[in-house]
């Protein structure tokens, strides 16, 4: 049937090549795109939603009457999705219907390309679709060009647009800052234009997220309701752009999506000949619920989005809330041990490594500079990685290469590969300044800081990529007079680097961090395999963290750690990091027997249900935004295992909790239900612990409310038995 389906897409693709009346769909088998061409030439949206079983029946819905992505022709009042000055001065973008072509990659995907063209200047846009069948996912982006006899000026440039004719949204939006990340809001979106963006150049997801959940005509529930989940692949300034025009002259209720580079300081000068195509946005519909949306998203991204997203991950031990920049070689083999004595994979070396005229004691220095700080370590990495192996431990190390302290030999040989304001004084966060990826001598710099540091030692394992701070005083002398491209050349030549990091360094595993969830979406996450969404790793607020960027992200690229933040029981803390990707950053030694031992237990349970909870399907059960408590679980493809976390937040006299009405389950199946993680294996707070129930009663009937405590948590594996 896919099959089927898919070529249906590509013939009537090929059929509009020639009657230019006839409609392109753009089609997974539960969700269309539809657009048509006028007698004009002009390319109109038809319609966006539930697909039609017949697609003939397209035909029937009458268009909206404006551009399906809207130009800056000096005639359209909406807010257009494309808006250049070419190369003469027009002010004017006129794109018509000139073609479209489909191809089929694989039996999963269609991609369609619709090439509009100017009648009078030779610029074109090439539309791009990427449909996801199994994942009901739908990828967009585009491609501009053109043969003008000098730069044409990109002022405007979405990557996508969509319509929508209905009366009500709701927008939830996910904004915070350090230590407050994922905060969720839903709103209805009033008449008007409303947008969410960053203008942060790096990091540039510290404020606001790049994803969006939108419900129609209601707020959509978990299971229940019509929501459409957007984001955007890029790891600059964006913009999210929501044009809500209720009454019109000429429509009434019209609601333009426009995802894409944020267009402020970024007029980009685009030469002849060359090609500049747009970051992708990647977006899913449904009539089941967020969380239906949410296991779209997750599958796309674990099938197509993340470098190696299926590749083992490893759990570890971090040093940097044990010993901050105060460690020698002797510290950090003692914390070998504590690595192999709590179960983990790796140990991961942190901040203060390097630096030798500025040694990196503290914040304030050595930043640029990575080469091993003769006193700390005065054998180098290689004798650390050796060590480490030696005791059963693999090694990984933290890198920030994109920054600099002014008190670096690097700031002092090469003042000019930073990005900062001539004839103004610098402005420094975090001590440090960001350093032009515009320029190429930088980017082979920045990829040569990673080399040279695999280089020397070939058996690291693992590498924490940070980021902590964004542009600000933003100038690049490489740039010159085409200050216009910095922002977005910027991100260009980041990925660059990180192209080459891959080429040479396949299995490399690699977190992108950035101050915590200052990078979170998938324009980075095409060359990592995680990432770190907060500095705050308080398990009260992890629960609400992990919650907010659940919406988007598969459980895989959470990276979670046990911390000394929080006054929760050890159990409670590993609880909530096994819901992620489970790490720790912990003084081992001042943990007590029993806890050491706990903590050994739930490494061992995480490796052994890693597979299910990173890459699982998530039901997400009970939301911590609206009860006292939370619940989420996560289900394998065939419906055998399943994990289910459980917490108690806080408690008052006489609070009534819900029940666990569980999902994802096989009705016809019956699972033993078992607590694991804990701490007394004869007192399972779960009394019910080893029992059996069919799926169908887990899902209808449910598991009554267990956890009475405040700050209480459980993990009940279930694993199917006939």
């Amino acid at each position: 049937m896919k099959k089927l389906l898919l070529t249906a897409g590509i013939l009537i693709a090929g059929i509009l090549s020639i009657h230019a009346q006839q409609q392109i769909v753009i089609q997974t088998p539960k969700t269309a795109l539809v657009y048509t061409v006028t007698k004009e030439k002009k390319l109109e949206q038809v319609y966006f939603g539930e697909a039609l079983l017949h697609t003939d029946e397209y035909n029937k819905i009458k268009p909206t009457p404006i551009d399906a992505f809207v130009q800056g022709d000096m005639s359209v009042v909406r807010e257009p999705a494309i808006q250049v000055t070419h190369a003469d001065g027009n002010p004017s973008v006129q794109l018509l219907f000139d073609n479209v072509s489909s191809e089929q990659p694989d039996n999963n995907t269609t991609i369609t390309h619709i090439t509009l063209k100017d009648p009078v200047y030779p610029f074109e846009e090439t539309l791009h679709y990427k449909a996801y069948q199994a994942e009901n996912v739908i990828e967009q982006w585009t491609t501009i060009k053109h043969t003008e006899k000098a730069a044409v000026t990109l002022n405007r440039y979405a990557s996508a647009e969509l319509q929508l004719k209905e009366q009500k949204y709701f927008l939830t939006h996910f904004y915070g800052d350090w230590g407050n990340e994922m905060r969720m809001e839903e709103t209805p979106l009033p008449e008007g234009i409303h947008s969410i963006e960053s203008k942060l150049g790096s990091r540039a997801t510290n404020f606001d997220l790049p994803s969006f959940l939108l419900s129609i005509n209601k707020p959509a529930e978990e299971e229940t309701g019509e929501v459409i989940a957007g984001t955007l692949a890029w790891s600059g300034n964006f913009r999210l752009l929501f044009e809500n025009v209720r009454y019109s002259e000429d429509f009434q209720d019209l609601l333009q999506i426009q995802p894409g580079i944020n267009p402020y300081a970024s007029a980009y000068q685009l030469n002849p000949n060359e090609t500049f195509t747009t970051p992708s946005f990647i977006y899913t519909y449904t009539k089941n619920g967020k969380g239906q949306a949410s296991r779209n998203l997750h599958a796309w991204a674990l099938n197509y989005g993340i470098y190696h997203a299926k590749q083992h991950r490893q759990t570890l031990l971090n040093n940097w809330e044990t010993t901050f920049f105060n460690f020698d070689e002797q510290k950090l083999n003692a914390l070998f041990d504590d690595a192999k004595k709590l179960g983990v994979d790796l140990f991961l070396l942190d901040d203060g490594w390097f630096g030798n005229k500025y040694p990196r004691n503290n914040d304030n220095a050595g930043l640029g500079d990575w080469d091993a700080n003769a006193k700390k370590l005065p054998n180098g990495i290689s004798s650390l990685v050796n060590q480490a192996e030696a005791k059963g431990v693999k090694f990984g190390i933290w890198l920030e290469p994109e920054m600099v302290n002014p008190k670096s030999e690097l700031y002092e040989k090469h003042p000019d590969w930073i990005i900062k304001l001539p004839n103004r004084p610098e402005n420094l966060r975090r001590n440090q300044l960001v350093l032009d990826l515009t320029n190429p001598a930088v980017q082979e710099h920045v990829f040569g800081v990673v080399d040279k540091v695999m280089q020397l030692n070939k058996n690291i394992a693992y590498i924490k990529w940070d980021c902590n701070r964004y542009m600000s005083n933003t100038y690049s002398t490489y740039l010159g007079d085409k200050q216009g491209q910095l922002y977005v050349d910027y991100v260009r030549g980041l990925y660059n680097v990180l192209q080459k990091v891959r080429a040479q360094y396949p299995d490399l595993e690699m977190m992108l961090c950035s101050g915590g969830g200052g990078r979170a979406e998938y324009g980075g996450l095409k060359y990592f395999q995680e990432f770190w969404p907060s500095d705050n790793t308080d398990a009260i607020s992890r629960i609400y963290i992990q919650w907010g960027y659940s919406y988007f992200f598969p459980a895989a690229t959470i990276c979670a750690h046990v911390t000394s933040w929080g006054k929760q029981s050890i159990k409670f803390r590993t609880d909530v990091a096994s819901m992620g990707k489970l790490g720790f950053d912990i003084q081992v030694a001042s943990l007590k027997p029993e806890e050491l031992a706990y903590c050994q237990k739930a490494v061992a349970n995480f490796g052994r249900l890693q597979n299910l909870i990173g890459f699982g399907s998530l039901y997400r059960l009970i939301s911590p935004w609206q009860n006292n408590c939370s619940s989420l679980m996560y289900t394998d493809e065939q419906k055998n295992k399943a994990v289910l976390f459980a917490f108690n937040i806080q408690s008052r006299f006489a609070d009534v909790y819900p029940k666990i009405l569980l999902n994802g389950l096989d009705a016809n199946k019956k699972y033993k239900v078992q607590e694991i993680n804990l701490t007394n294996d004869n007192r399972p707070a779960y009394r019910q612990s080893g029992h059996v129930f069919s799926g169908d009663y887990l899902m209808k009937q449910g598991i009554e409310w267990y956890l009475n405590e405040a700050l209480s948590s459980s993990v009940l594996e279930l694993t199917a038995v006939q």
